[in-house]
């Protein structure tokens, strides 16, 4: 009779090392970050058998390990690295040519992106948010099915009327294309993350919310171009945890916000606790050769220029000079069907002023909007409807909220949002014809 063995099959690679060592106390035991994410790389090839996956995860879980900073940062990293690959240089060129500068926003890809998982099954807030931010940015919005949700943003796409895009169609060798005919890109997280297909049963099966819960909007394909983001996570606790993994992985200009409700977006209703990254000068940097701006150190060990600081502080509805609005009025818990009609009314600007849904996709549009730093410019001149009056209020954290939400208005009443959504549909559609 065979003797039964530790070795693994020839197509799977062996962690019980590492498992061992993680539980009870991976601390104890010297477990790193980088340990983890090299396990965790291995699922996307499929060289981890599925009891192995299970126990990592569960692992991870229970430690409390897929929650630090350093853990979800080199993670990340893991996950983009096996992401499908995108021709990066030649989407920078696509963006320098598309690209709209203003304020301090450079032209350069933009998301708006939440964990899920906060139990409140609101609107489709971000994703809405993301097509009205296409108005003044370049928007490359990673998204995915519902997981926690009865509405994920693919679904939501993929019940849009009159014609819905084909967001299968858009994938490493046809983003360029896209591009080319709109400020709007939406990025399917299964085309872009096929080696997330090998972990899908094991998740379904633990039933409970596992690091890739928390790795998804920190794992868009296009990274390394992406200028700003805001990203939501469901728990309060996650926040700071989400900047600093964020600021790890050289992330400048973010923040990451969550609702007082346990919320992960900008909530309409209460608090929102932000933790906002921004780049400032360096007081440590000496420039030589004169002091000129172009010129820098040449020692190896010589301070940066710059310095990435995260602030906290927190907003409500009146920082963007809206009224509070209760959750429940945002929370129709509907079906996608039901929310692409109420997105494609409020991209046609059918929605009443006052209407709720449309007053929280604007506090969320214009978060990004400060962000970016387009509501910087002490000029304005977005186009038809603008009344150049720019609403120069600085509210907290040194934002421009309501200039944020007069720009979001204007994406709305003046038909650009609608606009950009048909050309993005118009060009998905186009592929391979």
């Amino acid at each position: 009779m065979a003797q039964p063995t530790d070795t693994p099959p020839s197509s799977h690679i062996s962690i019980t090392p590492l498992l061992k060592r993680l539980w009870p106390s991976p601390a104890k035991a010297n477990v790193t970050a980088d340990e983890i994410a090299l396990a965790i790389s291995h699922i996307f090839t499929d060289e981890l058998s599925p009891v192995q996956t299970g126990a990592l995860l569960t692992g991870l879980h229970f430690t409390g390990w897929d929650r630090r900073p350093d853990v979800i940062a080199k993670c990340a990293q893991a996950m983009r690295d096996a992401a499908a690959v995108v021709d990066l240089e030649a989407l920078r060129k696509a963006v320098e040519r598309r690209g709209r500068k203003e304020g301090n926003y450079h032209g350069g890809l933009c998301d708006i992106v939440g964990t899920g998982g906060d139990d409140h099954d609101t609107f489709n807030i971000s994703t809405t948010s993301s097509i009205l931010a296409s108005s003044l940015l370049l928007m490359a919005k990673h998204g995915n099915r519902a997981a926690t949700s009865r509405s994920g943003s693919a679904d939501l796409l993929h019940c849009m009327k009159p014609a819905a895009p084909n967001i299968n169609n858009i994938n490493p060798t046809t983003i360029l294309q896209v591009y080319e005919q709109t400020k709007y890109a939406f990025l399917f997280a299964p085309i872009f993350h096929p080696g997330m297909r090998y972990v899908a049963t094991v998740r379904r099966e633990l039933g409970w919310r596992t690091i890739f819960n928390l790795l998804g909007p920190l794992a868009n394909p296009v990274d390394e171009v992406i200028e700003a983001r805001v990203v939501g996570v469901a728990r309060r606790d996650l926040g700071p945890a989400f900047a600093e993994a964020l600021k790890m992985n050289g992330a400048k200009k973010t923040m990451v916000v969550c609702g007082a409700e346990d919320l992960d977006e900008i909530s309409c209703a209460g608090e929102t606790y932000c933790w906002r990254l921004r780049e400032r000068p360096n007081p440590e940097y000496k420039r030589t050769n004169g002091g000129t701006e172009d010129s820098d150190t040449s020692d190896e060990g010589a301070p940066p220029r710059t310095l990435v600081e995260i602030e906290s502080f927190t907003v409500s509805a009146a920082d963007f000079g809206l009224p509070a609005h209760a959750l429940t009025e945002v929370s129709p818990g509907k079906l996608p069907d039901e929310n692409a009609r109420i997105l494609a009314s409020l991209l046609r600007n059918e929605r009443p002023p006052e209407d709720p849904i449309l007053h929280f996709v604007l506090m969320n549009t214009a978060a990004l909007l400060v962000v970016a730093g387009v509501c910087d410019a002490d000029g304005t001149d977005m186009g038809e409807g603008d009344d150049g009056q720019v609403n120069k209020e600085i509210g907290p954290g040194g934002g421009r909220w309501k200039e944020g939400v007069r720009r979001a208005r204007w994406a709305v009443e003046s038909g650009e949002a609608w606009v950009q959504w048909e050309r993005f549909v118009e060009a998905s559609n186009r592929i391979g014809k």
